[in-house]
């Protein structure tokens, strides 16, 4: 089988995987990982001839920027406490914890190389649990945080491994090194990521047509992660700050055009990159079992021993920041903390996915006098087993888990805030309309009907105010004017949904859906 005729195969079982998902109620990740291993038992079938250094420049910078797009810096301020605890504390603490155990369990693995091996498997996947958490209807502060925790947790966890491979492959370590490495690396990615966010913002002002402008904003992240990387900074933060800075300066350059165009086109090119990225990993177990050998079962002992620390390390963790966090978070949102319940969803969601697998998969072969890299063997392969037992074991109980814990978000609440968006969305329409009204001098009854029309969406939005609505049947003669006038009306609605989206504590999907209804909508008068 050819590799080209492979990747077609992926992306055909990507699309097929969105249906038999809903039918199965299983993450389509899920299903590609499982259809990757079986395809990785096939004698017929090649392997994937990727670079593993080139699987994180390649799949990366369009999941995170996709994922980046669909949330905002003020949710992420909303829970910056929760967040940096998993993203750095806990990240942390489980690389140290698995280097500990894992060259105590083969003691002629040396620290930094069990560091490796730390840092490989401590941060969960922002895809994989993103791709599973947004199908369960959990509580939006929990999706925020674990949103948050994904997304960020992959910049510690880079920064780790590339300076525990620097220790192996060179043989020398500094903390002190190591603590500025970690800070000038966030610093050049946080630089790079705001001036190609802010260059990006300009030039996209400038286009005129939509593609033109979704075009730049796919090659955005790719010149993110690479420029950052280049100057020894973090690519992925890179990513996500350009993502978050282009998505916040969007709200002033962006048409209904832009947004229809770029939504459609994400949504496409994440669900296939997404396909792609966990079929890659199924289809990794034989370059795994060639790398280890015949004698691989002997590993498997090391491999349970790892997956128990790092699951059960999670849940210690979790009811140690949470109780920690408890007085911090009532200071800050009304929202109610997490309770026992949450915490174990949470836990549970703690699924490992690509950047793990490529990072297994960049360590290097050899060390700069020539010699092995010390438990390279032990490390792929215990780093496969993680990920296979999260996604494959956690990944497929999670919606079990969310059904008995009965996590759930407030349907009710979630709709009364819609609701007042919307008919906030709809005075402001109707303020616009009047203040043109005076502005251009329209004749009353001009004005009068194309008020009716518009009063009778906030109407139905609203029924207390549906008394006010007059009978607007009366023929009316359509002129440019006149349609000129509704779509500045229409676009005052859209400006308000947009102001919303900055405001914290308004979540920005909820914002984002009602932007594609405004976008979607005729004139009331039509």
């Amino acid at each position: 089988m050819d590799q080209l005729v492979l990747v077609f195969i992926l992306a055909f079982a990507t699309i097929l995987a969105q249906p038999l998902a809903r039918w199965t109620g299983l993450a389509p990740a899920v299903l590609m990982t499982v259809f990757g291993l079986i395809l990785a038992v096939i004698p017929a079938v090649p392997n994937i001839n990727l670079e593993p250094e080139l699987i994180l420049p390649l799949v990366l910078p369009p999941l995170l920027y996709a994922a980046a797009r669909r949330t905002s810096w003020q949710q992420f301020a909303s829970s910056a406490g929760p967040i940096l605890l998993r993203a750095v504390g806990l990240v942390v603490a489980t690389a140290v914890a698995v280097a500990v155990i894992f060259h105590l369990w083969y003691p002629a693995v040396p620290v930094a190389a069990a560091l490796v091996l730390g840092a490989v498997v401590a941060p969960p996947d922002p895809v994989a649990v993103s791709a599973l958490a947004e199908r369960l209807g959990l509580p939006r502060r929990l999706m925020s945080v674990l949103e948050g925790e994904g997304l960020f947790n992959d910049v510690t966890a880079i920064v780790l491994y590339n300076v525990a491979v620097q220790a192996v492959v060179t043989g020398s370590f500094s903390a002190w090194h190591t603590a500025l490495e970690f800070v000038l690396s966030a610093v050049v990615a946080i630089v790079a990521g705001l001036v190609l966010g802010w260059v990006g913002s300009r030039i996209m002002r400038r286009l005129e047509e939509a593609p033109w402008q979704v075009a730049l904003g796919l090659l955005l992240p790719f010149a993110a992660y690479g420029i950052a990387e280049s100057a020894h900074g973090s690519g992925v933060l890179a990513v996500l700050v350009c993502a978050l800075y282009l998505t916040d300066a969007a709200t002033d350059f962006s048409d209904s055009d832009y947004r229809i165009v770029g939504d459609s086109f994400w949504d496409v090119i994440d669900m296939l990159v997404t396909g792609f990225a966990f079929g890659l990993i199924g289809l990794e177990l034989s370059s795994v079992l060639a790398a280890t050998g015949p004698d691989w079962p002997r590993l498997l002992s090391g491999a349970g021993i790892v997956i128990a620390l790092v699951v059960g390390l999670r849940l210690v963790w979790l009811m140690v920041s949470t109780a920690a966090v408890r007085g911090w978070w009532y200071s800050r949102t009304a929202d109610e903390p997490y309770t026992w319940r949450e915490t174990l969803v949470t836990w549970w969601a703690g699924m490992r996915g690509v950047a793990t697998v490529a990072l297994a998969l960049a360590v290097p072969l050899t060390t700069d006098d020539g010699a092995q890299f010390p438990g390279r063997p032990e490390i792929l392969f215990t780093a496969f087993a993680v990920v296979l037992f999260t996604l494959l074991l956690q990944g497929t109980t999670l919606p079990a888990v969310v059904r008995l814990s009965r996590v759930q978000a407030d349907t009710e609440a979630e709709r009364a805030l819609e609701r007042d968006l919307w008919i906030r969305i709809l005075r402001a329409e109707l303020a616009r309309l009047d203040k043109l009204a005076v502005t251009d001098q329209l004749p009353p009854a001009v004005h009068q009907r194309l008020r009716d029309g518009f009063e009778r969406r906030l109407a139905h939005a609203d029924p207390a105010t549906a008394d006010n609505v007059k009978d607007a049947d009366k023929p009316l003669r359509y002129s440019r004017k006149i349609r000129a006038i509704s779509n500045e009306v229409l676009e005052a609605g859209r400006a308000e949904a947009l102001a919303a989206r900055r405001e914290p504590g308004m979540p920005p999907d909820l914002v984002d859906r009602l932007m594609r209804r405004l976008d979607l909508r005729p004139a009331p008068f039509v």
